[in-house]
């Protein structure tokens, strides 16, 4: 299952006559400090989309948390997400490659690539993704967070983005993190972790 955010772009959309309002930026380029301030624990809070069929799609979620270790060198990302979908508990493991001059996250599926133009607010505690925003028929926004319930200042925030972009605050998808079915395998995978780092520490005292 892919995340909400990644979705085909390929440019961007001028802001709609935005004076009054505190609009977020593209993220050109991304830095190494860009992600390590991405790295870590997000939680999935909130989007809004013009496309019908990618809006349907973030519908389905009740709630979702991801993990995002970057590979400097490399230029990718190792996203680890759980999604709570319906009465279900998916897991994905998989790599995002970065293009840092142009700002986005690029990831396949099914042999189809997906793009995100990474927005930093003001607040570091939150990022957004931007899909389609070359194109006002499908443009849409996510939201994440480093908490699962936000303060008003960062919502507000997000709110004002959409509406820098024409997106209107009715059209907004909530999670809810009290619906959340994984923090069980969440778990799991983390003591699977522990396990699994204490044995190589073993194999390399050894050697």
């Amino acid at each position: 299952m892919a995340l909400p955010w990644v979705l085909a772009v390929s440019s961007l959309l001028p802001l709609l006559d935005a004076q009054s309002l505190t609009c977020t930026s593209y993220t050109v380029p991304i830095t190494n400090a860009t992600l390590d301030q991405i790295s870590g624990k997000w939680f999935y809070i909130a989007s809004a989309f013009h496309s019908p069929e990618y809006k349907e799609s973030v519908s389905k979620y009740k709630a979702s948390f991801f993990y995002l270790t970057p590979n400097h060198t490399e230029d990718t990302l190792w996203l680890r997400e759980y999604a709570t979908i319906g009465d279900n508990c998916t897991y994905e493991s998989s790599y995002l490659t970065i293009y840092r001059e142009n700002g986005t996250l690029l990831k396949y599926e099914d042999g189809k690539g997906h793009y995100g133009h990474l927005m930093i607010p003001k607040d570091h505690r939150t990022f957004m993704l931007a899909a389609f925003p070359e194109d006002p028929q499908k443009i849409g926004l996510s939201f994440y967070a480093d908490k699962p319930e936000v303060t008003p200042e960062q919502m507000e925030q997000f709110y004002e983005d959409l509406r820098c972009r024409g997106i209107s605050k009715s059209e907004v998808i909530y999670t809810d993190d009290k619906k959340d079915l994984c923090k069980p395998l969440e778990k799991q995978h983390e003591e699977e972790r522990k396990k699994e780092n204490e044995r190589a520490r073993k194999d390399t005292a050894l050697d």
